[in-house]
């Protein structure tokens, strides 16, 4: 199944975004003829992996690169699960604990199909784009070297 460029739409944002707008305008768009959609909406945590206070999470990435690989990632995903549409946006910069960090939208016909599409794209972008993450706790900044799990 080809998945049109149109389908996938991603942006980067360094600066907070509430993802309402986004959301909204990609609904009327490209989900308007789905008969489901799924959308996922991940926080940051209040506490580092150690279970330290949290002060800020510090995000990086790679500008142009990233991009295209959630594009890719994207569209593996769609034609792996048979959906229609997605919607990636994902924040970079220092973000404070209950920030939004990444909205996930995905379309499609059949509700099944388009949860599962979200839940793995997500986990693909978690775990294979190019994004570097700083804990800030006690005034000291930690990379870390792994993803949280499921």
């Amino acid at each position: 199944m080809d998945i049109p460029c149109d389908a996938v739409h991603v942006a980067i944002h360094a600066q907070p975004f509430s993802g309402t707008d986004q959301l909204h305008g990609w609904l009327q768009r490209a989900a308007s003829a789905a008969a489901a959609t799924a959308v996922f909406m991940g926080h940051v945590r209040p506490e580092t992996m150690d279970g330290a206070p949290l002060e800020a999470l510090e995000l990086s990435h790679y500008p142009g690169l990233c991009e295209r690989l959630l594009v890719s990632l994207a569209q593996q995903q769609l034609r792996d699960h048979g959906a229609q549409s997605a919607l990636v946006l994902h924040r970079v910069g220092r973000l404070s604990p209950g920030e939004l960090i990444v909205l996930v939208a995905v379309s499609g016909d059949r509700r099944g199909p388009v949860q599962r599409c979200c839940s793995d794209l997500l986990e693909s972008l978690k775990h294979k784009a190019p994004f570097w993450k700083r804990e800030w706790s006690g005034g000291v900044g930690t990379w870390l070297a792994a993803n949280t799990p499921l």
